[in-house]
């Protein structure tokens, strides 16, 4: 029942009494209410979803600015600050703090809040690196071999053994670790690192090395060297490759006295090994070992350096149904001479964080220096009989660069030694007569030998040495007895070739498992030219130390001279606004601490896409 109330008349009021009903204007006030509340509920909601989106910014910075961009206009700063996944913001704390309280004074909803909501304004989740911590772009290994890698963790590494005695333990207490393959006498063993470069004498081992023990004898083992580019396999596996052919191009089957195979094949003979494929299974068991490791020592980005055809399905897969871990930049290789570029397609910035590329291919000219492959124009000054060996005759090589050049891939040449390195700056020199070699961006994979004539043409037609400095401190200690005082000249020459570049881009990679997989490494290697126990055969100023890089050359290669070898170097290899928020924090500062402790950094934490990969901030 409605209520009323009698009015009572006002003294001196004449106008006639009227009953009002106050349950009339009870809709109206209710109404007001409700818009009222939904303005309220809209705002809020509005400044809730303002404020959940901006729980992914948040801010890096280091007390003693201690962040290293690799970006020349901001070399070093105190903060960089993250959106989303890509750097919003780099500089001063107060300068930082200034600009975040002028872009968040006034919400994205274009008004201005009345009060009492003003009074809110996000703050930003700031985080600071320990005063002793660097912060760097996200490390890059410029050339690897990914599931390699894996492989030999998972199976027989043989990579430090100083005796082929050694080699042979190491791989008998494998065998006897692993019950189905001590059980099951037909399955392969496989494995990587011996080098007899380091035994005394230092002589290729043979396949009746294996029979001597009884845990051996019998077995199919194939054990590839250091470099990958020869293989020791036992008699076993020498029965199940039947009658060898008397010669095979580009490679050889080192025979005894009598002419019977030893049980080494180098390069191209390597291929008349009947190798299982590897399964998926497989596959996927390394490429996790191998993730988990490269993001444990920083590294964001990997180039692999030797892709085969099946792993490209494998990697296609992977990106396709969940996020690669690591960004990775794959060069398919094909053992053919013939053009084979049709049977695969391109992948740019593929797949479910858009972390698979694609785009370029990896052709083999000759072999290495440490088993006598490398291609010399003149014989080896320690084996006089040989030049070495190049994989694939000049001819066919260059119709080939020219028909991938020809349909837009990315052309990368293996070239250890002179000879093979000279070859290829002809073709390539050929080509890019009237193209712009910048959209190309050819690359010469390790460039390890040149002559000081084609020291200065690398740098001046502008192709792009990706080198790995380890290789330098490997090697240091027999290649001068292997190419003479003069010949050494144009090795490893690293400086120089910054030097004579039109770009200064010199991209460093580890060729891991061959070296080892922490880019540190090689960042002592280019700026030391010492052993990691700091010792060289010129003394402790290193191995020729007028081709030592400075810190900020090496650093520079291993991040944005990556990004710029795979064409992303707009959106990574440095901390710069716009880019992918890729970097890595240490516990010291690598750029600035004696030369001795470089190996003693540890990664504290990885961050890809601005999330936290390993580690913790």
């Amino acid at each position: 029942m409605a209520s009323t109330v009698k009015q009572e008349p006002s003294k001196g009021n004449n106008k006639e009494n009227k009953d009002v009903d106050i349950s009339s204007l009870f809709p109206v006030f209710r109404a007001w209410v409700l818009v009222a509340a939904a303005a309220f509920a809209l705002a809020l909601g509005t400044l809730s979803k303002w404020s959940t989106q901006q729980t992914t910014d948040y801010a890096v910075c280091s007390m003693s600015n201690a962040i290293y961009t690799v970006d020349a206009a901001n070399p070093t700063v105190q903060c960089i600050v993250v959106r989303d996944t890509r750097i919003a913001d780099v500089g001063q704390l107060a300068d930082i703090k200034a600009r975040w309280r002028q872009q968040t004074a006034r919400p994205k909803f274009g008004f201005q809040l009345p009060w009492p909501l003003d009074f809110w304004q996000p703050s930003l989740k700031t985080s600071f690196v320990d005063p002793n911590s660097v912060v760097l772009p996200g490390l890059a290994d410029a050339h690897a071999h990914i599931l390699l890698y894996g492989s030999v963790k998972s199976n027989v590494d043989l990579s430090g053994c100083t005796s082929k005695q050694e080699s042979l333990e190491r791989l008998v207490n494998f065998v006897k670790s692993r019950t189905d393959i001590l059980n099951d006498p037909s399955r392969w063993i496989r494995g990587m690192g011996w080098d007899q470069n380091l035994w005394s004498p230092s002589e290729y081992p043979y396949a009746d090395d294996f029979d001597i023990d009884p845990f051996l004898r019998g077995r199919r083992i194939y054990l590839d060297r250091v470099d990958g580019h020869a293989t020791w396999v036992s008699n076993r596996v020498l029965q199940l490759m039947g009658q060898l052919p008397e010669s095979v191009d580009g490679g050889e089957i080192i025979r005894d006295g009598s002419g019977n195979p030893t049980g080494i094949l180098v390069d191209n003979a390597m291929s008349l090994v009947p190798l299982p494929s590897l399964s998926k299974e497989e596959m996927s068991q390394y490429f996790r070992r191998t993730m988990r490791d490269a993001l444990s020592v920083g590294l964001t980005s990997i180039h692999d350096a030797q892709t085969e055809p099946d792993t490209i399905e494998f990697y296609k897969e992977y990106a396709e149904s969940q996020k690669l871990p690591l960004r990775l930049y794959l060069m398919v290789h094909v053992e053919s001479d013939e053009y084979w570029e049709s049977r695969f397609p391109r992948l740019v910035n593929y797949g479910v964080g858009e972390r698979l590329n694609f785009r370029s291919i990896k052709l083999i000219a000759d072999g290495a220096l440490g088993s006598f492959g490398a291609a010399l124009l003149e014989p080896y000054t320690d084996n006089p009989s040989t030049n070495g060996l190049m994989l694939i005759q000049p001819r066919a090589l260059a119709d080939l660069v020219n028909k991938f050049h020809a349909d837009g891939w990315q052309v990368n040449i293996h070239c250890i030694g002179d000879r093979a390195n000279h070859v290829v700056l002809d073709i390539f020199e050929n080509i890019f007569l009237d193209d712009n070699i910048t959209d190309s961006r050819p690359r010469i994979e390790h460039a390890q030998i040149m002559t000081l004539d084609d020291l200065e043409r690398v740098g001046r037609l502008g192709v792009i040495p990706s080198v790995q400095p380890t290789h330098a401190t490997s090697d240091m200690w027999y290649a001068e007895q292997r190419l003479g005082p003069e010949r050494i000249k144009g090795a490893y020459a690293y400086r120089t070739m910054i030097e004579t570049s039109q770009t200064s881009v010199l991209p460093l990679g580890s060729d891991f498992p061959v070296e080892g997989i922490n880019p540190l490494l090689g960042f002592y290697a280019a700026v030391t030219r010492l052993s990691v126990s700091g010792q060289s055969p010129h003394g402790s100023q290193g191995w020729y130390p007028n081709e030592r890089l400075t810190r900020a050359q090496a650093l520079k290669g291993m991040t944005l001279d990556a990004a710029y070898a795979s064409f992303s170097e707009s959106t990574l290899g440095s901390l710069t606004v716009g880019k992918q928020a890729d970097f890595v924090v240490l516990d010291r500062d690598i750029m600035t601490i004696p030369a001795s402790e470089i190996l003693e950094a540890k990664v504290l934490a990885t961050i890809i896409d601005g999330e936290v990969a390993y580690g913790r901030l």
